[in-house]
């Protein structure tokens, strides 16, 4: 069932408490991601119920608000975990040479590895040595506790979809050195602040059909990722009912489905991220864009 919300912030207000909030768009393309102190965007405060976003008791209320500062959607309180799909992008699986899955590659995140939009991507000290790398993501968080669930079923467990940066240590990730034999993907991709969520939670009321949306992930405002996500291999009914068999995926499980062409490791001359990289992942129509800036710890 969707939630009584169209869309969902977690944000600052200019009075300096921490609210949750629907956003009134100024214009119907409006890109929330955009909005800072001087833009002066007004939500009108959701009234969550017993800590649950997605409760039926949850309300929009009639408060107004102006926006101060704005942050992710989720707190680590609310995600019990991540649960990432690899290779799931048909042109991203041929840009590193392999042939298409059976079935979904799937691996895990912590759920310490939530970061807020604009908050900072932060390399830790063993991961600094030219090997950081971006996958813009569209995600989506189950909204109730979900087991064998059937494809036809899916979409009543999704309570909405965010942008999201599987951000990745590729020597980690690949070098034999380092991972091994096999490419690992946990450690690699586990680190703290590695999966920045943002810049709001949009229902499936405003996005019914999400193979319509276009991807585009930018660094410093160039054009890395630009693809539609119907070119998923496996599609987002397709993953929940995969990953649900015989595994309950709880309430406020984050999803990554898969990046897609155009990841850093992958480019004729490898670009990997360093300080003051300012990483952008825009979802259209109406989910926004996330941004975040790379730090060294």
């Amino acid at each position: 069932m969707a939630p009584n919300w169209d869309r969902l912030i977690r944000f600052i207000a200019s009075d300096g408490r921490e609210l949750r909030g629907q956003p009134i768009l100024p214009s119907p393309d409006f890109d929330v991601g955009t909005t800072t102190e001087a833009t002066g965007l007004k939500a009108k405060v959701i009234s969550v119920a017993n800590g649950d976003i997605f409760s039926a008791d949850t309300k929009v209320t009639d408060e107004e608000v102006t926006v101060k500062k704005l942050l992710g959607p989720v707190t680590t309180d609310e995600v019990p975990i991540i649960r990432c799909i690899g290779l799931n992008f048909i042109k991203h699986i041929q840009e590193g040479g392999r042939t298409l899955p059976p079935h979904p590659s799937t691996f895990i995140k912590a759920n310490t590895c939530l970061q807020d939009h604009e908050g900072p991507i932060v390399i830790p000290k063993l991961a600094q040595d030219n090997q950081a790398d971006y996958e813009g993501e569209l995600c989506f968080i189950i909204s109730r506790d979900a087991k064998d669930v059937s494809e036809a079923d899916a979409f009543d467990y999704i309570g909405g979809y965010v942008c999201g940066n599987d951000v990745s240590s590729r020597k980690w990730q690949r070098d034999p050195n380092l991972a091994g034999t096999v490419p690992q993907w946990n450690f690699s991709k586990g680190f703290d602040t590695y999966a920045p969520l943002g810049p709001q939670l949009v229902s499936t009321k405003v996005v019914d059909d999400p193979s319509k949306l276009q991807l585009q992930t930018r660094v410093n405002g160039q054009l890395r990722q630009d693809s539609g996500i119907d070119d998923l291999c496996f599609k987002i009914p397709t993953l929940v009912a995969f990953c649900s068999q015989g595994t309950t995926l709880k309430k406020g499980t984050v999803v990554m489905t898969g990046t897609c062409a155009g990841v850093g490791y992958a480019m004729k001359e490898p670009q990997f991220l360093k300080p003051g990289d300012v990483v952008e992942v825009s979802i259209t129509p109406g989910v926004g864009t996330l941004r975040n800036t790379v730090e060294y710890a």
